[in-house]
């Protein structure tokens, strides 16, 4: 089956299973999402959307953060892990949107990966979800169901997302990538399916008989 064929099979089973996606992370407003999504890294959105409401109880806007001493930050955002630079990188962040683009969340990739604790895969989050733009945030889960599924074979995230985008549609990847996360956590996880037990696995690699081994990023 070409890569082509698959991303075409992958289409079809994940809007079947997953016609209406909800956004993992509970937020009411840009600048709580972006914080949402650095609280992401290295930790499950469950526990994210645990910590988060007693955050931005504190502190919802980038003007208020600013006046949250850091480590009131630091302890309300522990159970995430990395605390001690996703503290930081927070009131930093605040204080740089205060600063320069008057507490308001820059609707611009470039603007977001200047920002402390953004990368790309965080700006292609909050310009999908937040802004409505056409994006394809590629985590490391992400690329591992890209590689079992055939789709890739990028080493390294930033190879997986160009060759998704190349092979979906555009206005399907802000939909898609929600799908993907879903799936795997229901259907293909990192320590049970291996490549040959879910649907898409077998659909896309029907002559498969040993465990596939993901290339790390």
């Amino acid at each position: 089956m070409k890569r082509i064929e698959k991303a075409q099979e992958v289409s079809r089973i994940l809007n079947r299973i997953y016609r209406n996606v909800p956004i993992p992370l509970k937020h009411k407003n840009k600048f709580e999402l972006v914080v949402a999504v650095l609280l992401s890294a290295q930790c499950t959105d469950e526990r994210v959307n645990q910590v988060t409401p007693s955050l931005f109880k504190k502190a919802n806007t980038a003007i208020k953060m600013t006046k949250v001493p850091k480590k009131t930050i630091y302890n309300i955002i522990r159970p995430c892990g990395l605390a001690p630079q996703k503290s930081k990188a927070i009131f930093e962040l605040s204080r740089i949107l205060v600063k320069k683009f008057k507490g308001k969340v820059p609707e611009s990739f470039e603007e977001l990966e200047k920002l402390p604790g953004v990368g790309h895969k965080t700006a292609s989050v909050v310009m999908s979800q937040g802004f409505g733009h056409p994006a394809f945030p590629v985590d490391t889960h992400i690329h591992r169901l890209a590689q079992r599924w055939g789709l890739t074979n990028g080493k390294n995230v930033v190879q997986t997302e160009k060759d998704l985008k190349n092979l979906f549609p555009e206005k399907s990847w802000n939909k898609l990538h929600l799908q993907i996360i879903f799936y795997g956590r229901e259907y293909c996880q990192a320590r049970s399916c291996y490549g040959l037990e879910c649907e898409i696995c077998k659909s896309c690699n029907p002559r498969r008989k040993k465990p596939f081994i993901t290339k790390k990023p």
